[in-house]
Order: C-alpha cells, then structure tokens, then sequence
C-alpha cells in the first residue's frame, strides 16, 4: 500500500494596501513575460513551510500578527537583478516578526528559507539581462521612496506553478 502523497509546501507572503497593491501588480503584469506571470505581486516571506500542517502553521502566523501592529514598509530603492527588476523593501518590525516566525518554523524550514533575508517585490524576470537593465534604469529614474502599512500576511499553497490562496492573517490585536 502506497503511503498518500504528502500536501504541496505552503508559502507566506505579505499583504499590501490597496494602492501600494495596485501598483506593484500594474508593474508586474506590464513587465513580467506573460507566460509565467501566473500569481499576483508579492513580497515572500517563507517560500517553503510544511503543508502538511496547515491548520497548525496557521495557528503560529496568526499568533505572532497579533501581536504585531501592521508594520511600516519603506520601499527604499530598486534592485536590478540580472535578468528583472525588484523593488526593495525595508522595516525593522517585519523582520523582527519574520524572524519570530523563522524561530517558530525552525525545524521545518528549507535552505532558501534560512538564508539572509532580503524583501522585495519583483516586478519583472526571466528576461533578456538588456530588457532588465533598460527597465531598472527607466524605473529608478522616477524613483522616489515611499512607505505603506502591511496589514497582514497571506498564506499560499503551491500548486506547481500557481498558488492557491488559504488565508489572509491580520495584523494587530483587532485582527
């Protein structure tokens, strides 16, 4: 008898106002080849947590963003990176609950998820390195930084390309 087929990995990501949303997602669907844009504008958190779990994964995001007010983001600057183009984000409150999370997880998590985290939203990849740096440059021409308040995070399950939605989980006491 085979055992069950063990449940696609989860992956938690941050939430993003309205606007802030709007235009991270424009970029993205302007600048990401279309083939492979299959999931909205996003800034990871965990690419890989344990789907067997999800009820219990859950539980300890929803814990810990509880206990957290919505964090300030700051969107600092422009990363280029060879083949697309990131926006990079900054906040000392989310990396702080980022890293309770890590603590939590620990056990679980993958080599990608232990290494130095560095947030950003990727707004376009797996182009031509001349198409990347062409935006980079047209983009960070009218940069200018900006803060947003995250105001919770979004659990995902992988489906081997796209993502399923599974929760939003807010941030704050009132959550």
């Amino acid at each position: 008898m085979s055992e069950p087929p063990t449940p696609s990995p989860l992956i938690l990501t941050l939430a993003f106002d309205a606007d802030t949303f709007a235009q991270f997602d424009g970029l993205r669907r302007r600048h990401f080849p279309e083939a492979l844009n299959r999931i909205p504008a996003h800034a990871t958190l965990f690419h890989h947590l344990p789907g067997e779990d999800e009820d219990g994964v859950r539980e300890t995001i929803a814990t810990l963003a509880r206990a957290l007010p919505p964090p300030e983001v700051a969107v600092t600057g422009l990363r280029f990176t060879g083949r697309g183009v990131a926006y990079v984000l900054e906040s000392e409150a989310l990396s702080g609950f980022r890293a309770r999370l890590a603590k939590a997880f620990d056990g679980h998590l993958t080599a990608q998820d232990r290494q130095g985290w560095r947030p950003h939203v990727t707004v376009q990849n797996k182009v031509a390195p001349d198409t990347a740096r062409a935006l980079h440059a047209a983009l960070r021409h009218g940069f200018a930084p900006f803060r947003f308040t995250a105001p919770a995070t979004l659990l995902w399950r992988y489906l081997g390309g796209p993502w399923e939605a599974r929760a939003r989980l807010p941030f704050g006491e009132n959550a």
